[in-house]
């Protein structure tokens, strides 16, 4: 077994990414029996794509929901500025079970933007005893530097071709690396094994990469897709299903 039980780790996210919700409830897991701290910062898939012409490279409604991550980026850095990172971990936990976690969501822009509103974050700010005017922050550029910056960080230490999430064990200095990216949900055991599995590989001196691009759609409501079933597998390109033109 790896010597990983008090390693701590920073986890960068955006909200609206099913793979980084994913991996967020499986690292909170392991953490829950290891007992190591997490800190949650910022990556934003619309500022990662923002040199990308998104009707050539993703489906249509990728813009829109990369838009809505940003946006929630923007109360979640107020949140951490106002309340503290703890206040944090909670919203963002209570945030990734609203975007996910209760109906399945069509695959049109209208839905996708939703996510991005108001009367979408309001409720969750309240589930966790937040204050409501934090919801205003969704239009506040004010916190876009703070985002970019936490942005520009991850890919200082994974390179420039990632997506999310993105892990650090061991900060500041320890290795950091894009995923894993996982479609299902492990049970406590197998989140503990998996842990020490990734753990043990992204030490080893020199490793790089392992990845395939055939990706089953995540087990979450959002997608249609219940516990005990198995999503459609889908070949992605460039961090999305469709392939560039």
């Amino acid at each position: 077994m790896p010597d990983s039980a008090n390693d701590d780790v920073r986890f960068w996210f955006d909200p609206v990414c099913p793979y980084c919700w994913l991996t967020s409830t499986w690292v909170r897991t392991v953490a829950r029996r290891r007992g190591f701290a997490v800190e949650w910062r910022f990556i934003a898939l619309r500022l990662l794509n923002a040199h990308v012409d998104y009707d050539a490279w993703f489906p249509p409604e990728y813009e829109a929901g990369h838009t809505a991550g940003l946006r929630l980026l923007r109360v979640c850095a107020a949140v951490r500025e106002q309340e503290g990172p703890d206040a944090l971990a909670r919203f963002y936990e209570a945030l990734g079970a609203a975007v996910f976690e209760r109906e399945e969501v069509p695959e049109h822009s209208g839905a996708r933007e939703r996510r991005g509103t108001h009367a979408f974050v309001l409720p969750v700010l309240q589930s966790v005893g937040l204050p409501a005017e934090l919801a205003e922050s969704l239009d506040d550029a004010r916190h876009d530097p703070t985002i970019q910056a936490e942005t520009d960080e991850a890919l200082a230490l994974t390179g420039k071709d990632v997506g999310t999430p993105i892990l650090q064990i061991g900060p500041p200095d320890g290795l950091a690396f894009f995923g894993p990216v996982i479609s299902r949900k492990p049970s406590d055991e197998e989140a503990v094994e998996l842990w020490d599995h990734v753990v043990g590989l992204a030490r080893f001196p020199g490793f790089a990469e392992l990845k395939r691009s055939l990706r089953e759609r995540p087990q979450l409501a959002a997608y249609g897709v219940g516990q005990g079933e198995v999503g459609l597998i889908e070949d992605w390109h460039g961090g999305s299903r469709r392939q560039h033109k």
